[in-house]
C-alpha cells in the first residue's frame, strides 16, 4: 500500500486542522447568540395541588363594626272564635211507599173500571193496556196520593177484538162532576172535573199533562174526534182534568 507523497500528507493535515477550528467557531457562535438574544428563563413556581385562592376580606375592626338591630317581637293575635255550624243527622228519611190506584170511577157516566200501572212503550209513548175496559196509570208520573203533580190515567176508546171501552163516554162528562180513584191499600181519593178538552194528537201539550210538579190534579185521556180510516186511528185525544175535592 502506498503511503503517499509528502505534499499530499501536508494537505490532509491542513484540512483536518481547518475542520476542527471551524467546529469550535460554530460552537462558540451558537452559545454567544443564545446568551445575547434569549431572555432569562423565569423562575419556576412550585406546583400546588390546591385551587387558586383569593385574598380573604379583612374583618372590620371592633370599633368600626356595624351594630345589628334587635328584632321586634310581634305578639300573636288571639284566635277569632268560629261560628258553630249546626250538624244535621246523616240518616236519610225513609222513602214514601207509592201506592198505585187500582180503580177509576165516574158515577155520572156509569164508569167503574180497573186500573193497572204502566210505563213507556217501545214507540216512546205512554204504554196502554190492550183491553179498553182497563185503564193504565203512568207510574213515572205523580204519586196518586201526593200533594202535587199530574196523576195520569188513560185507556183506549176501542180496540180490535174488544168491545167499546168505558171511556168512550168521557166526552159527555160535565164540569163539577165527581171522579174517584181507589188505591191498592183500600184508600180512595175524590176529584172534581174542571175541564174537558179535545186536542189533535200532534198538538197534545205533553209537558203540561205529564208534569210531576205544580198543583195536584187527575188527568184522564182517551181517543176521540173523527176516525181516520187510512191510519186506523182517531184524530184527537179527549182530555179531562179534575182537581182534588
Amino acid at each position: 500500500m502506498s503511503r503517499g507523497t509528502p505534499r499530499a500528507r501536508g494537505r490532509r493535515r491542513l484540512t483536518a486542522a481547518l475542520t476542527v477550528a471551524l467546529a469550535a467557531c460554530l460552537a462558540a457562535c451558537s452559545q454567544t447568540e443564545a446568551g445575547e438574544d434569549s431572555p432569562p428563563a423565569p423562575e419556576a413556581t412550585p406546583a400546588s395541588s390546591s385551587p387558586a385562592s383569593f385574598p380573604a376580606a379583612t374583618a372590620p375592626d371592633a370599633a368600626t363594626a356595624i351594630p345589628t338591630a334587635t328584632p321586634t317581637v310581634v305578639p300573636t293575635p288571639a284566635p277569632t272564635p268560629r261560628p258553630t255550624v249546626p250538624v244535621r243527622p246523616g240518616t236519610l228519611p225513609e222513602a214514601r211507599q207509592v201506592v198505585p190506584p187500582v180503580r177509576l170511577a165516574l158515577p155520572s157516566l156509569d164508569v167503574d173500571m180497573s186500573v193497572i200501572d204502566v210505563g213507556v212503550a217501545e214507540t216512546g209513548q205512554m204504554e196502554l193496556p190492550d183491553d179498553p175496559a182497563v185503564a193504565g196509570w203512568y207510574r213515572y208520573g205523580a204519586d196518586a196520593q201526593g200533594a202535587e203533580g199530574r196523576i195520569l190515567i188513560a185507556a183506549h176508546v176501542d180496540e180490535v177484538g174488544y168491545p167499546i171501552g168505558p171511556l168512550a163516554r168521557l166526552r159527555d162528562v160535565r164540569e163539577g162532576e165527581t171522579v174517584s180513584i181507589a188505591m191498592a191499600d183500600g184508600a180512595a181519593r175524590d176529584f172534581e172535573i174542571q175541564s174537558l178538552t179535545y186536542y189533535e194528537k200532534t198538538a197534545l201539550p205533553a209537558d203540561e199533562l205529564f208534569a210531576r210538579s205544580g198543583p195536584a190534579a187527575l188527568v184522564i185521556i182517551t181517543c176521540g174526534g173523527p176516525f181516520d180510516s187510512a191510519t186506523g186511528h182517531y184524530r184527537d185525544n179527549v182530555v179531562a182534568v179534575a182537581v182534588p175535592r
